[in-house]
Order: structure tokens, then C-alpha cells, then sequence
């Protein structure tokens, strides 16, 4: 399995992905991420799913290697983006969606962009926490001060990175690894709240709007009860728990994912 990097274009700019696998007998696989990171978390269960498959990671716009939006843009304006971006690939047969946080409300919107088109979603760590919180966390995120001369804001910020990625991390996650993440993440810091304005402003009655069969894939996680509750509210939906995960899981578990996946998608 090669993996390759290039770009595509959107309506925000250039449009960043990894490719790896060819088209065949299953439609192509098109994985969004969580938030502060990049389609460079997916690169193990990339490798996992591309054994028989078309896997496509975009970068989402502003994250990764991927051009900005010119302001916040909401899960449908980033949505729209890779809408644009599977279109100037030529991708305009059936596809296949995985989300992962962040990533999970991406796929949502993507499939309600293109309901013709979406045939199967797995997600992952639905962020719906109860409105009270969700509200709280917007007017956080609305009111995060600015960076500043003196780096203040951000050497906080990445205080506080190091200890949630790094030192906090699976114990089988390997330091190196961890510290990729943790640049991977950083890279963003300085626009982190955008995609947040999106996910704590969302809103998730547009889960009964989907059509297509849905996998709920579900680790241990601390997001495991906000998803369980928004899986609730989505038609067609099956779940498979995974008690054994909790974080980290595309660099310890990612045989397992696939497995599941490749279960659900065919």
C-alpha cells in the first residue's frame, strides 16, 4: 500500500488530502477529522482500509496543509468545501464517509450535501453534549482572546496541548508518535476556535435528516454518552461498542476499525 499526498481545489482555495488504494469493487472511502489536526492522524487506518479500497483524507480547509476559509465557515461551509474538492477529483459516483469528533458532524453535513451520493457513514465520538454545555463552550470559544505579542495566549495553549496529547496519552502510544500529534495540532492554534464555533453551534436535529445506514463506532471515550444520545436521533443506525478503546485509537487499534468498518461499509 502507497500512500500519496496532493492537492485538489475547493472554494476556499487549495484543498490537501492523502490518497492510497485504487477503485474497485467498493466505493471510495472518504475520511474527515477531528479538530485541531489533519488527515495525518488517519494514515494507519488509511493503511488498514486501502487493502481493498479507494481511501481519500482531506485535510479540512485551514487545517493541515489545506488553504483557509477567509472567516469561520460552520460544518456546512467546510462540508461544501470538500463537496468541491471530491468533484474536481472526478469523484462523482458513490462514496462511503468516516468522522471522528469534529470530523463526525463534517460527515453529517457532507452526506446532506450530497444524499445521492453517500451510500454508508461510520462515525466516531458524536460531540452532542447537552445544550447548557454546548452553549457554554461556544461562548467560550466566541470570546478566546487573540494571540499577542508576547505569546501569552499561545504558549498557554500549548501548555496545555502537551499535557492532553502527550502526557496524557495510551500508554501504548509511542512518544515520538504522540509528539507528531502534538506539532500536527499546534500547527493550528492560532484559528483552533474556528471549527469549535461550528460544533458547539451545530444543530443536531439535523442527525434525522440523514438517509443512509449509519455505524456509530464507539470507544470508551469521554464523548461516549453525548454520541449514544445523538445516535438516538438518527434513523438508520447501528452500534458497535468498543469498551477496549478509549483514546488514541488510530495508532493502537487501527486492525480493529478497519475490521468494524470494513463490516458495516462491505
Amino acid at each position: 500500500m502507497t500512500l500519496s499526498r496532493a492537492y485538489t481545489t475547493c472554494r476556499y482555495g487549495q484543498l490537501h488530502y492523502r490518497q492510497a488504494g485504487v477503485d474497485g469493487a467498493h466505493p471510495p472511502l472518504v475520511m474527515l477529522h477531528q479538530n485541531p489536526s489533519s488527515g495525518w492522524e488517519y494514515e494507519p487506518l488509511i493503511a488498514a482500509m486501502a487493502q481493498d479500497r479507494r481511501v481519500i483524507a482531506f485535510d479540512t480547509p485551514g487545517h493541515g496543509m489545506s488553504d483557509a476559509p477567509p472567516a469561520p465557515p460552520g460544518m456546512a461551509g467546510y462540508a461544501a468545501a470538500f463537496a468541491d474538492g471530491l468533484a474536481a477529483l472526478g469523484v462523482d459516483g458513490p462514496i462511503d464517509l468516516y468522522g471522528y469528533h469534529t470530523g463526525s458532524l463534517l460527515a453529517v453535513e457532507l452526506a446532506l450535501a450530497l444524499p445521492g451520493q453517500v451510500r454508508r457513514m461510520g462515525l466516531t465520538g458524536i460531540p452532542m453534549y447537552p445544550a447548557d454545555i454546548r452553549a457554554a463552550k461556544l461562548r467560550e470559544a466566541e470570546e478566546f482572546p487573540t494571540p499577542d505579542e508576547d505569546g501569552a495566549v499561545i504558549l498557554d495553549l500549548l501548555t496545555r496541548l502537551w499535557a492532553y496529547v502527550v502526557k496524557a496519552r495510551d500508554p501504548r502510544q509511542s512518544l515520538p508518535r504522540a509528539i507528531r500529534h502534538f506539532a500536527d495540532k499546534a500547527f493550528i492554534l492560532d484559528r483552533f476556535t474556528w471549527a469549535y464555533r461550528g460544533v458547539w453551534s451545530y444543530d443536531y436535529a439535523r442527525l434525522g435528516q440523514i438517509t443512509c445506514p449509519v455505524l456509530l463506532l464507539q470507544p470508551h471515550e469521554a464523548l461516549r454518552e453525548p454520541a449514544l444520545a445523538a445516535a438516538a436521533l438518527i434513523p438508520d443506525i447501528s452500534i458497535r461498542d468498543l469498551p477496549q478503546l478509549d483514546r488514541d485509537i488510530f495508532d493502537i487499534a487501527p486492525e480493529v476499525l478497519a475490521r468494524e468498518l470494513r463490516l458495516f461499509l462491505g
